[in-house]
């Protein structure tokens, strides 16, 4: 993102960024509390959790290290000019693995840098964040494996009915029949275990950064 800021931008946001320094164990944000700064990580580890909102069963954890960044969450809100006057609730809980310096941009100073952000390429920026931010990375992931549980049960289910669709077509023999019983109920029990033991719910997908010129 930022190699598409010209000097004087990027001069304006050095200006109002703000060294900090965590211990180990600190927490930095938690989920359900609002975010107050975007931290860019210079030295140390981060670990960033999510329960989705304290969904059962949904538990998803993210190390973050040099170069990284956190707090993303506050770019699509800082550059809505319609967004409310205070910041997002966290969806995640960040929390120092070592100690951890970094340089931390504030709400109401990430508004007036996002402000500028407006005039820049639209879809290159879009494609960037998405691409480090965690929080679309996590999104993505859940998606995709929502996807793959749907086509393993829908692939289930079709080689139990063409099982059934055989038998029905001949005489089977006693062992067979038993064979083919055994099967349905065991691919059946499967699928029911499958089922209860992975969320139904995806993580809500998060909200996409507009730097489209809607300026003024």
């Amino acid at each position: 993102m930022f190699e598409k800021m010209d000097e004087q931008l990027l001069d304006a946001m050095c200006e109002r960024l703000k060294p900090v320094l965590y211990t180990e164990k600190n927490y930095i944000a938690r989920e359900g509390d609002p975010v107050e700064e975007m931290l860019f990580i210079l030295r140390g580890n981060l670990v960033s959790i999510t329960t989705n909102g304290g969904m059962t069963g949904f538990f998803n954890a993210v190390n973050l290290k040099v170069g990284d960044f956190c707090g993303e969450a506050l770019l699509p809100w800082a550059l809505d000019p319609q967004s409310s006057s205070h910041p997002p609730i966290s969806t995640r809980t960040i929390q120092a693995l070592s100690e951890v310096e970094a340089f931390a941009l504030l709400a109401d100073d990430l508004k007036f840098v996002a402000s500028q952000f407006r005039h820049l390429n639209s879809k290159q920026l879009q494609h960037t964040f998405r691409f480090y931010s965690v929080q679309w990375r996590t999104w993505a992931a859940s998606f995709i494996q929502a996807a793959w549980r749907d086509y393993w049960k829908k692939k289930l289910l079709k080689s139990v009915r063409a099982e059934d669709a055989n038998d029905a077509g001949k005489s089977p023999s006693l062992g067979a029949t038993i064979y083919a019983s055994r099967f349905a109920a065991n691919a059946l029990r499967s699928l029911r275990q499958h089922e209860t033991s992975t969320p139904r719910m995806l993580p809500q997908k998060p909200a996409e950064p507009d730097f489209t010129a809607h300026q003024g």
